[in-house]
């Protein structure tokens, strides 16, 4: 049987996991979406008790019995497809452009500065170019921030160093994942353990997926260095494998990972996400009866998610879809994924990255219809406020 098993319940502290969550590490799966888009036990991790914050998490502060999305509000416009967004100790954001390779600090009035570009960044006429973003867990110290991103060779994580006014110092931290023009992947979080996981598409090439000794159709996680994390299933940076081209990463309060994932013609997937295990691409696509390959805790038709990024607040999950442009609220319960409900629907368009304000009952929310699927007119995009009621 292809299991349905709950994450581990790791040593997390309470308020390592609640700082986590404040530094805006929370959260994502990918572009069109379905035929559109072409369509071991690990070591126990350690709590990192040391990340900085700017505010007190949502995980420490009373939480709303079963909030819902409320009135939306734009904090900017004038972007085109922005994709990654990471919370600064500041209270604003770091957020890239795909096709520009721009990184802008966002502020919470709305104020918009470019701070630099990502070098050696490329498009791929498609979803590839400067995708992910996380600030370091110890920015106040070390001053780095991270990218995903396209290159020549393929798709890399890089480092940068970021003063507050400007980005330099770029270092490549791992090369070489296979690209294409879809199913690149991109997300790249912190997680409550310190570490640094990001999201490797399977680059239109679905037997990568299976093949451990790959980068492809992975989650990875490393150390800031870009080395392999302590305890990693296999000794190596990969860290759970048969995806197709994930681009949603957040945790809950208990540290546990979920991730948001774009199917092929069939289903879109929410997983529940366990070191060494195998999620099934390309044998499956939603739940199946496969032996040793993990069902979905929810699943979707393509035409109504195609999600990308993921977020946790109050009690539930948050999915931004583009194909099926609406925002999904999942209620959690332990490892346990509740009865999805739609907000939104077609209001908005193509909805890329959600991530929840530091300290707050607020989401901040992105579009992307200026991308090859939406086809709207550069500086199309924005960047709203939800308020959760």
């Amino acid at each position: 049987m292809r299991t349905r098993t709950g994450a581990p319940r790791h040593a997390l502290t309470a308020s390592a996991a609640a700082t986590a969550l404040a530094a805006g590490l929370l959260l994502a799966t990918a572009d069109p979406g379905g035929a559109a888009e072409s369509r071991t036990t690990a070591a126990p991790r350690t709590a990192v008790a040391s990340l900085t914050t700017a505010e007190p998490s949502a995980a420490t502060r009373p939480r709303a019995a079963d909030s819902t999305p409320g009135g939306v509000k734009t904090v900017s416009s004038d972007w085109t497809v922005p994709w990654g967004l990471s919370w600064l100790p500041d209270g604003s954001a770091l957020i890239t452009e795909r096709d520009s390779f721009k990184v802008f600090t966002l502020s919470r009035s709305g104020a918009k500065k470019q701070v630099g570009t990502v070098p050696e960044a490329v498009t791929t006429d498609g979803e590839g170019g400067l995708l992910g973003a996380a600030v370091s867990p110890n920015w106040k110290s070390d001053h780095h921030v991270f990218f995903m991103h396209t290159a020549a060779e393929g798709n890399r994580v890089a480092r940068m160093t970021f003063d507050g006014s400007k980005l330099s110092d770029y270092k490549v931290l791992v090369k070489g994942i296979k690209k294409n023009r879809f199913h690149n992947g991109g997300r790249l979080k912190f997680g409550p353990d310190g570490y640094l996981y990001a999201t490797a598409g399977d680059a239109r090439a679905s037997d990568l997926a299976q093949d451990k000794s790959s980068l492809n159709g992975k989650i990875l996680r490393m150390t800031a260095d870009g080395k392999p994390a302590p305890g990693n299933p296999f000794g190596t940076l990969v860290y759970s494998y048969g995806h197709r081209n994930p681009q949603g990463l957040t945790w809950d309060p208990q540290g546990r990972l979920w991730e948001a994932e774009l199917g092929d013609a069939k289903f879109d997937e929410l997983n529940l996400i366990e070191p060494g295990k195998n999620y099934g691409w390309p044998t499956c696509e939603g739940q199946c009866s496969t032996s040793g390959m993990t069902n979905p805790k929810r699943q979707w038709k393509v035409g109504e998610a195609s999600p990308s990024g993921v977020t946790y607040a109050d009690g539930a999950l948050y999915m931004a879809a583009l194909k099926g442009q609406r925002l999904w609220r999942i209620p959690v319960d332990g490892t346990d994924a509740g009865t999805p409900k739609a907000y939104y629907t077609k209001s908005y368009g193509r909805l890329r990255t959600v991530e929840t304000v530091p300290g707050e009952n607020t989401l901040w929310l992105s579009t992307t219809n200026a991308d090859l699927a939406g086809r709207q007119p550069a500086g199309s995009d924005k960047v709203f406020q939800i308020e959760l009621k």
